[in-house]
This record gives structure tokens, sequence and C-alpha cells, in this order.
């Protein structure tokens, strides 16, 4: 059975134990996916509407496919306070010297452009010199950066092809390349796993919503939740030299304190928080600890389409006090309010050290 239907049997199943017969009719014929209860509480509200700094999206993608569209994202970061946006293209070849031409040639300073990792014919003996040859070129294209490389256990290209065939990112045909980057000082955005839950039965245990289950790992063909993140240290732990950030809190934002111990191993590793305001928002007075005390190795990012909605929660959540703020996977969220040092560190600062800010020629 999948997992709204479960829901919407336990709902049905609560009610007619507390003997509400109407109850069971109405609330038992609504799928989980569509409630969405209107709360009594009467609170404080406040809705920043620029952030506090100036801020640096460290994790965006190719929203934007005109030159309109790009004209319309300026106007509105300009009108939330974002100063710019880093474009994970995940590209390469022509792909990438696309966005170059939409993004980084009209709009430069407000955008950044990473590239991707080319993978064709990974088995081939001259691969690892083909890769780092098309990471030059994007470089001199204008590339800042290399990512979002997703490793979610299937590895990188096609990993479809099986478990014997994958290219994990601590495979050794990649060692010259991410030599490359830490030569050209190109920060590396790797998202390693998923949430955690991913890799749970899509059940009535299940945390994330079914939304969130076409992210689902349970019963593939691909490594455990720990082995992913396993790869991970490995990598991290033989390419000293390069600056990667994981995005998403590297999926154990459920975890701060073993998070902790893995930015007290790896110094070049930092963090975006993008797309996981769900697990800060959750936990507020433990993630505003967290954030304190790593304050300079977080980074401020989205991944989520632009609107002015969405940046404003940011804001919102970062800076205020306010409780039982709307969030997804059907969760409220409590804001942090985040002291200044914090925020500007969160919001720009950590982005100005850590990402490459090289002029593009």
């Amino acid at each position: 059975m999948k997992l709204g239907a479960l829901l919407v049997v336990s709902m049905s199943v609560f009610a007619q134990r507390n003997g509400n017969e109407d109850a069971v009719k109405t609330m038992g014929s609504i799928p989980i996916k569509d409630w969405t209860p209107d709360s009594s509480l009467v609170l404080e509200e406040h809705h920043p509407a620029k952030a506090r700094y100036k801020a640096i999206d460290a994790h965006s993608h190719v929203y934007r496919r005109t030159a309109a569209e790009v004209a319309d994202w300026v106007r509105l970061m300009d009108e939330t306070g974002v100063e710019t946006t880093v474009i994970l293209s995940g590209a390469t070849g022509e792909a990438f010297d696309r966005s170059v031409d939409l993004y980084l040639k009209p709009y430069p300073g407000r955008f950044q452009l990473y590239c991707g990792l080319e993978t064709k014919d990974f088995d081939a003996a001259d691969y690892p010199q083909r890769a780092v040859a098309e990471l030059e070129r994007c470089y001199r294209k204008g590339a800042r950066g290399v990512g979002e490389l997703s490793e979610k256990g299937s590895g990188y290209g096609r990993g479809s092809q099986g478990a014997g065939k994958r290219l994990h990112p601590d495979d050794a045909r990649l060692g010259p390349f991410w030599k490359k980057c830490a030569e050209l000082k190109l920060p590396v955005n790797i998202h390693m796993a998923d949430h955690p839950s991913a890799w749970r039965p899509a059940d009535n245990h299940q945390e994330r919503s079914p939304e969130y289950q076409r992210y689902n790992q349970y019963g593939k063909d691909v490594p455990s939740y720990a082995e992913v993140l396993a790869i991970r240290d490995r990598l991290i732990d033989s390419q000293p030299k390069t600056t990667f950030v994981a995005c998403h809190f590297s999926n154990q934002g459920n975890d701060l304190a073993a998070l902790s111990k893995v930015l007290d191993r790896f110094p070049n590793l930092h963090l975006d928080m993008s797309a996981r305001h769900y697990e800060m928002g959750r936990q507020p007075r433990a993630a505003a600890k967290f954030l304190t005390r790593y304050r300079d190795r977080v980074l401020w990012g989205t991944d989520l389409t632009p609107d002015r909605k969405m940046y404003l929660s940011w804001w919102r959540l970062l800076e205020t006090a306010d409780e039982y703020m709307p969030g997804p996977n059907w969760w409220r969220l409590y804001g942090l309010e985040l002291p200044d040092a914090v925020l500007e560190q969160l919001y720009r600062g950590n982005a100005r050290r850590v990402l490459n800010w090289e002029p593009v020629q």
C-alpha cells in the first residue's frame, strides 16, 4: 500500500476510535497530500522585505532560459537584497557555453557560473585527461566553480550501467580532475547522498511527504546512506587542497552533532544550507548554536525556483523569532533570530572568502 493511502487509513482509524462518525467520513476521505489545516494560533509575524545584508545565493540553477526571464530575475534580486547568484549549471560543452551567453555576458558580477564534469566514455584510458581539458576550457569561458555534482549512490554519468561500472567521487580516475580544481581555485559543490529518509520505505513511518518520494532510494541498486557518506569522506580526505561545498548540509542536517565532527575533521569542507530550511526550522535552538559555532563554514543558498515569497521566507526564518511558520513536508518552522555577525557571514562573508572571484576575461 502506498504512503498516501496508508495515512488516509490511519486518519480514518483514529477518528473511529474517538467516536465521531462524521469526522470519520469527512477526514477519512481526505488524502494526506491535501491536508493543509488552518491554525488557531495568534502570533506575531515579521516579514523582512530584504536581507539584512546584501546576500550571495551560493546554490541556484538554470531556472531562467531566456534573456527576458533572466532580466526579471535580476530585478527580483535587486528588490529582495540578493547581490549575486551562483548558477550551478552542472553542464559542459555547448550547454555550458549557452549559459555563459545567457548569464555572464549580460550581467557581470550578478551571476557566477559553475560547470559540470565531463563523464563521456569514462572507462576509456584517456578519460582523466579529457575531463581535465574540458574543465580548463570551461574555466577560460568563465566557470568559477564546479557543480552541482550529485552522488546518491549511482555515481557520476551513466550510473545505471550497474554497480561495477559506476564512477564514484572517490574513483582514482577523478584524481587529476580534483587536483586541477584545486590548482584553478575552483570550489566544488557536491551533493552526497540525500535526506536519510530516502533510504527508508515509503510507508506510514516515512518522514517526508509523498511529493518527496521521487527521491526515494529504498530498494534500489545503490549503496546505503552511510556508505555514500563514507565515499564523501574518502574523497575529501584524499584531496586536502580542493575546496568542497557540500550542499544541503551534506544531507546530515538531521544530526548536527555528527555533522560537527565532519566539519572538525575536514578543514577544506564547507556547507550550503540550500533546500534544508525545514531542518533548521524544526530545531531552531540547535540550528542557531550550530550556525554560530560554524559561522565561517556555512553559505546561504536556496536551490528553489526564484520568486519573492521564496526569498522573503529565508529572511524571516534566519532573522526573526517568528513561530509556526509554513514549511514543506507538512511541517511548521520556527525562526532562528541569528545575530548580525552570524547573518553577515552566512549571507555574504563566507561566499566572498571561499568562492573564486577571479574576473572573467
